[in-house]
């Protein structure tokens, strides 16, 4: 795992969060999108198969930090993609799981 990825990817993903926030509400917000949440997005994204078995949960929210930071900056998705897919949704594990759908379909695991 890459730690420097997972951070700026921490970084990436509260301010995806924040401005698709910003965006619903119609007023700047800034949050946190919690560890347990990124977790539970990647199960759901059926990604918990390509990471060893004995992992915490902490690692699992790194590894999909590292993942949407990795995808953007390689330009397999788009900052404004990211905001869109976490705005059209009321439930965040079920944007972050579409999120990191888009990314596994266009990064061929």
């Amino acid at each position: 795992m890459d730690h420097k990825l997972a951070s700026l990817g921490d970084a990436f993903i509260n301010f995806t969060y924040s401005l698709a926030l910003s965006k619903k509400k119609g007023q700047p917000s800034g949050t946190k999108v919690k560890g347990r949440v990124l977790a539970e997005a990647l199960k759901k994204a059926g990604l918990r198969k390509h990471m060893p078995s004995r992992v915490t949960r902490h690692m699992l929210a790194d590894a999909a930090e590292a993942l949407v930071v990795y995808a953007w900056l390689h330009q397999y998705i788009t900052l404004e993609e990211c905001t869109e897919k976490l705005e059209k949704t009321d439930d965040l594990v079920d944007g972050l799981s579409q999120l990191l759908l888009t990314i596994k379909d266009r990064i061929k695991f």
